[in-house]
């Protein structure tokens, strides 16, 4: 028994953030239905690479889920959501504000006609503010979140990062915000919209500037104690060009670090300040002396928050996430799929494979109540394929 069985999600998103919700919800055990359109449907269906002729994270984000083409700019085709989402107990969707206004199945539509149903809004900048409509993806909302201004170097342009986070963290604040909804629903009997915005979600990642900017402190971009600005939590090289990650913050593992690499502590090292950059030296210095398999073994001998900085691929071979499951092949008709387990996901969870696009179109419709003449009369349009 999963702990979402019984609940319905109708999934209108694309590409990363909401696929991401529902794959969670999926993998708990809720019924998701993608709802894509009867063109490219969802974009990432089509971005390389791909494993046959589907997109490899398409495929990952994906599983347990089944798919319905609907195109809802074709007659009859808003009326026909309208009756489908009677059937579930959330509709998650991504659109800009105003977009499901414009098609005839906005919010107030969705509420009045299913009083009960939850509606989770995903998006950019949210539902209100004078950025409501604007344009954005994951880099434009850790800027604007406060999030990228305290990426280092301090001596160059903030780095990019190498993950979607305001992506992945709307992703999962709209999980949050779709089970809250359901218990309040339990107690009072009404749905709600759920308002999720990506910017919002990326704040959090912040609030140790924030707090530091609540205090009066401006943050120092890439020289706080957090953002590389102190020897004992940094990135170093290796002798044969790979990198670790040190994160030494507490003194009794720097003092264990110190007493492995032959470094006098003092306590100041802790701290950020200009006595860093010869100490960063020094310790580069040390790191460069080693391979990355060396400090490895001295790592695992040595309990002092030191880890190798392995690639996607190292990862899916390591020993540790082999053995939490975090990394499973799922049988398809592309074959075997490898898969990516979600923290929450049971490992011994039963999975189905990705949809085709518009796979489960008619049974979806039948479900939901349309009969043949409803059906015919909506594919007779172009509205389903």
């Amino acid at each position: 028994m999963l702990p979402l069985n019984g609940v319905k999600v109708l999934d209108l998103s694309r590409l990363l953030p909401g696929p991401l919700a529902s794959l969670v919800l999926a993998d708990l055990g809720a019924q998701v239905d993608k709802l894509e359109d009867t063109g490219p449907g969802d974009y990432l269906r089509h971005m390389p690479p791909s494993i046959g002729d589907t997109s490899s994270i398409f495929l990952a984000l994906n599983r347990n889920k089944r798919s319905c083409a609907l195109d809802l700019k074709k007659p009859g085709a808003a009326e026909a959501l309208l009756q489908i989402a009677g059937r579930y107990d959330v509709v998650l969707e991504q659109f800009r504000p105003g977009v499901l206004d414009r098609l005839g199945v906005s919010h107030e539509a969705l509420l009045a006609k299913h009083p009960k149903l939850v509606v989770c809004a995903l998006t950019g900048y949210g539902q209100d503010g004078p950025l409501a409509s604007r344009a954005g993806h994951d880099l434009n909302y850790l800027a604007r979140a406060g999030v990228l201004g305290m990426q280092g170097p301090d001596a160059a342009p903030p780095a990019v990062p190498g993950f979607q986070l305001a992506d992945v963290s709307g992703g999962l604040y709209a999980v949050i915000g779709i089970l809250a909804a359901l218990r309040a629903r339990d107690a009072t009997g009404k749905g709600q919209v759920v308002d999720v915005a990506m910017v919002e979600t990326a704040m959090p990642f912040a609030i140790a500037g924030f707090g530091m900017s609540f205090a009066g402190e401006p943050v120092k971009r890439g020289a706080e104690a957090l953002t590389g600005g102190i020897a004992p939590y940094r990135t170093y090289e290796t002798a044969d060009g790979r990198y670790v990650a040190l994160a030494a913050l507490e003194p009794k593992f720097w003092s264990g670090f110190c007493q492995t690499v032959g470094l006098t502590m003092q306590m100041s090292d802790l701290m950020p300040g200009p006595h860093q950059a010869e100490l960063q030296g020094q310790v580069e210095a040390i790191f460069k002396a080693k391979t990355l398999a060396e400090w490895r073994s001295i790592s695992e001998a040595n309990d002092f928050c030191l880890e190798p900085v392995l690639t996607p691929e190292e990862a899916r071979d390591d020993a540790h996430l082999g053995a939490r499951g975090m990394f499973f092949e799922l049988a398809s008709a592309w074959g075997a799929i490898p898969q990516l387990r979600t923290p929450l996901t049971p490992r011994d969870r039963a999975h189905t494979a990705p949809p085709r696009q518009g796979e489960h179109t008619e049974q979806i419709l039948r479900e939901a109540g349309l009969d043949d003449a409803a059906i015919a009369a909506l594919r007779a349009t172009g509205a389903i394929r």
